[in-house]
């Protein structure tokens, strides 16, 4: 997993709740496009129209935010199934930061297992970014190791990460890499089972 300690970006503004992961990636993509395909794929219920042409009032194609990296929602973003191709398609778009007031708990989940930055902040601050971003050309600066955001009108903004998360995304760690990280305890706690439950460990009579 790439990981994720300092990031400066440009922010595109999505002036929209309760956006579920369906309307992030649909699934007929999931099941037939690679994982590092997604990308062009990453809200086109939104960015194409129903006879193929572009939506031209969708913010996603706006040339002004093409090369975007930081995204701003409503609330509730997120929600909806539990598809992890979600955060995927969303990584493949180039982004490596989503800030919204709240967020689906399984997307919320999924994000930090794939190098994604999800951070939780006040619906006012949310607001304030979205107006901003909306006139174009707002960067932010995103520090992991300090918890804050530097970048919009009124100064840094401080946010709020859990400990082990947070970890997971500086040192580029999944589940599985953290426990990996652990294999000398699990190790010894093995070895010292085994002693006390040989039977346990014996293989299976056919």
């Amino acid at each position: 997993m790439k990981p994720f300690d300092f990031h400066r970006g440009l922010v595109v503004p999505l002036a929209r709740a309760n956006v579920d992961t369906d309307m992030i990636i649909r699934m007929e993509h999931c099941a037939v496009v690679p994982r590092d395909k997604l990308g062009p794929f990453a809200f086109e219920s939104l960015r194409v129209a129903a006879d193929g042409t572009p939506v031209r009032s969708c913010v996603f194609n706006d040339a002004r935010f093409a090369d975007a990296s930081i995204l701003v929602a409503l609330d509730n973003f997120g929600c909806g199934s539990s598809r992890e191709m979600a955060v995927w398609a969303l990584a493949g778009m180039g982004l490596r930061c989503v800030i919204a007031p709240r967020f689906g708990d399984i997307f919320f989940a999924n994000c930090f297992q794939n190098g994604l930055l999800p951070i939780r902040l006040r619906s006012d601050v949310v607001d304030a970014l979205i107006v901003q971003a909306a006139e174009g050309g707002l960067e932010l600066e995103v520090d992991l190791a300090a918890q804050t955001i530097e970048g919009m009108k009124g100064g840094a903004i401080a946010f709020d990460v859990e400990p082990l998360r947070k970890r997971m995304l500086l040192e580029g760690l999944d589940e599985i890499n953290l426990s990996i990280g652990y294999a000398d305890v699990i190790d010894r706690w093995q070895r010292c089972d085994r002693s006390k439950r040989p039977w346990v460990y014996k293989p299976p009579v056919l």
